[in-house]
């Protein structure tokens, strides 16, 4: 059985989201403050799930504690949905991040995704990811993509059906280029991965905030 940790105060968001979650066969382990956590072995679990704003301190403080000692994924619940807010968890190292109020079913498809994704097969439209084998497929055929082409790629995908802004994209490619890529030279880059995937409709610029990849 697949374990959850769950990092939340409000007791009702808590009560509802072990029913669900337990519904689909996971355990659920409850953690109310920071101070809770300081004892855990973060290794013993999937995945977590974070609140931000907590009465001991702040769920980036537990974000940045988990991706230094374990390799689980981690999503940011949380009321605070500022990009700035954004960015910052996605610099932690988060996968995903989700804001107050959340429909269950859209919590629910991105844990199942984000769990199954440990198996590294990602699918949407045309595409197929390969991420073991760091292998794309459009329709069917392998194309080719540079290491930057497709951690860009990568990280889309894995945040499907999700805004993701020009500068966490940035961030997230920083240490992969080994110098700065401006704004300017990521608008070349995604017209490139555009056009290596043969959809139009995949990839949807946000104007003025990021883009988005489209699951339907």
């Amino acid at each position: 059985m697949k374990k959850i940790l769950l990092l939340e105060d409000n007791e009702s968001i808590i009560k509802g989201l072990k029913f669900l979650l337990e519904k689909e066969g996971y355990e659920v382990v409850v953690f109310r403050d920071v101070l809770a956590m300081k004892k855990i072995n973060y290794n013993d679990f999937d995945i977590a799930i974070l609140d931000v704003m907590l009465p001991d301190g702040s769920g980036f403080e537990v974000c940045h504690n988990i991706k230094n000692e374990a390799k689980i994924p981690v999503i940011f619940l949380t009321a605070r949905d500022e990009e700035d807010d954004i960015v910052q968890g996605f610099e932690l190292g988060a996968d995903d991040y989700i804001a107050k109020p959340f429909r269950n079913r859209e919590l629910l498809s991105r844990v199942n995704r984000l769990i199954k994704g440990n198996t590294k097969i990602i699918e949407c439209q045309n595409v197929r990811i390969d991420v073991a084998g760091a292998r794309v497929y459009v329709d069917g055929q392998e194309v080719n993509f540079t290491a930057l082409e497709y951690r860009i790629l990568l990280f889309l995908f894995m945040n499907m059906d999700k805004l993701i802004t020009r500068e966490a994209i940035l961030e997230k490619i920083w240490d992969v280029a080994g110098n700065f890529v401006n704004d300017n030279t990521l608008t070349v880059y995604i017209k490139r991965i555009r056009a290596k995937l043969n959809n139009d409709k995949l990839i949807t610029t946000v104007k003025g905030l990021g883009y988005r990849v489209n699951s339907k």
